[in-house]
């Protein structure tokens, strides 16, 4: 008599039967490492290049930062324009800036990426000027994954949250404008990769240092010079200030980081005086992280400074003196900036969603230019996150706090680090007239924090297989929907021409679109 067979694997043992296969076979644990986040890369670059050149007109704040980057890619610095420049930059006269200077309130290494784009595209290119944006937005999706593989150990979840960012509105939509939030997304990101990078090295020599030592637990311990990733950390993170100055939040978050772990790593191995042997570590870590965040960002005013009419740039007999008076007179302007827009958000109300921001809109008649629709037809650029993906992560953000403060979870930690430094910073200044935008920087950590609520969800190994499959079903219907919403808001993200019956079916809120 022959026993029965299940018409259906038993509960789990597809993932049972894949995590078996994958641990014994290493050629395929080689070919997924690779493939997974290149394929997801890919389809990042495809999302943010595709008809990247449309509108062939400046959008938003690419008034400011695409004719900035073309004066100071030529000149050294940013220069003044003559009335009416946005036609006749969008028209191919490019070469119409004037030479006196423009007071521009942003460090000048986004605007070198920018132009570099138009250097090699053209400056007349609509394509060129959004290029460099488009290859920083799709090498965040890469650093994301490198950054959670790091802190997951996994290559499925690292997939998820690069994944989850790939199909996001916000990141999408600010990979395809030539903004400068992009360039910091990607050096913030780089910033915390290397400190993740920095944590584990630097805590394993700690440890081997000190177990070495025979007898008494020390009084106390070594302070460790060679930390490449701190270093690293310290440029990318000077980057990011290049870019905008709310890079340097990321710089006071990597080292209030460095020095807590190092503090707790010690007081674990028992030194003595762990407090104050952590103050001395604490403060070569300073001497790694800082100067070379100084450095790189200096380095970025060098067009400014080796020529003679930037603005402000004779306000005193010396380059660097009248390089800090004008940073003095960027300050003053962007902390009183409190000008009313009919689409500033303030930082408080950036978890609710409450005001996403048009980028661009414009609207077709019937009959006219392919549109087919008796109300007429519109194409926007619409700065809005995939909705399920944004309260989904902010839910897991205050999750993943409890979750902190419960387990004392590192990994968390890391997470936690790169939420605070990106949006706490923004509540100093609540008159400032500040947009949903901004956010694209904070989107990577609230995806983070997603996936590790994700794989909560999936179920640990461990668990019964019931549970497991359960879990697993659960974590892929919330995949497909999120998939299914950002196809259904990408037209609204690249600008595509659609009937104003579609763009009316995403008002889902008083304040969005």
């Amino acid at each position: 008599m022959t026993s029965a067979v299940p018409l259906l694997p038993a509960p789990g043992s597809f993932v049972d039967r894949w995590r078996e296969r994958y641990a014994a076979d290493p050629v395929l644990r080689r070919r997924y490492r690779w493939l997974v986040p290149t394929l997801i890369t890919l389809l990042a670059a495809a999302l943010r290049v595709w008809n990247l050149g449309h509108p062939h007109t400046l959008v938003f704040d690419e008034t400011y930062y695409v004719k900035d980057a073309w004066s100071q890619w030529n000149l050294g610095f940013a220069a003044a324009w003559p009335e009416g420049a946005n036609e006749l930059f969008a028209a191919g006269d490019t070469d119409i800036f004037l030479t006196e200077p423009s007071f521009v309130v942003h460090p000048p290494l986004g605007k070198y990426l920018i132009g570099a784009g138009m250097a090699i595209f053209g400056a007349d290119s609509s394509f060129g000027w959004r290029i460099a944006a488009a290859l920083a937005g799709t090498a965040c999706v890469l650093v994301l994954y490198v950054l959670a593989k790091a802190l997951t150990n996994s290559v499925a979840f690292a997939g998820v949250a690069a994944f989850l960012l790939a199909i996001d509105g916000i990141g999408i939509v600010l990979s395809r404008v030539a903004l400068l939030d992009i360039f910091l997304t990607f050096f913030v990101l780089l910033a915390v990769w290397f400190m993740v990078l920095d944590r584990r090295r630097h805590l394993d020599r700690l440890a081997a240092r000190v177990v070495a030592l025979d007898g008494e637990p020390p009084r106390w311990g070594p302070v460790l010079w060679n930390r490449p990733w701190v270093i690293a950390a310290g440029a990318a993170a000077g980057a990011a200030t290049a870019v905008k100055w709310s890079g340097v939040w990321v710089i006071a978050a990597i080292g209030i980081y460095l020095a807590v772990t190092d503090a707790l790593e010690r007081r674990r191995l028992g030194i003595t005086m762990w407090p104050m042997d952590a103050v001395r570590q604490g403060l070569a870590s300073f001497v790694l992280l800082v100067p070379v965040a100084f450095v790189v960002y200096l380095a970025s005013w060098t067009g400014w400074l080796v020529t003679d009419d930037g603005y402000g740039r004779h306000k005193t007999d010396n380059a660097l003196t009248s390089l800090w008076e004008y940073h003095i007179t960027i300050y003053n302007s962007m902390a009183t900036m409190d000008t009313p827009h009919g689409y500033m958000s303030p930082a408080w109300a950036w978890p609710f969603l409450w005001r996403p921001t048009s980028m661009h809109a414009a609207s077709t008649a019937d009959g006219e230019a392919g549109c087919a629709s008796a109300s007429g037809c519109l194409d926007v650029i619409y700065s809005m996150p995939n909705p399920l993906l944004w309260y989904a992560g902010v839910a897991a953000t205050i999750w993943l706090a409890y979750r902190f403060v419960v387990a004392r979870d590192w990994r968390h930690a890391v997470v936690l680090t790169g939420i605070a430094a990106t949006w706490l910073p923004w509540l100093i200044f609540p008159e400032r007239t500040t947009f949903q935008f901004y956010t694209v920087v904070l989107m990577p950590f609230l995806l983070l924090a997603l996936t590790f609520a994700l794989r909560e969800v999936s179920g640990a190994r461990h668990a019964p297989p019931e549970r497991r499959l359960t879990g697993q079903r659960v974590v892929g219907v919330f995949l497909v929907f999120a998939v299914l919403l950002s196809a259904f808001w990408y037209p609204l993200w690249s600008g595509m021409q659609v009937p104003y019956e579609f763009y009316r079916m995403h008002n889902w809120l008083t304040g969005w679109v």
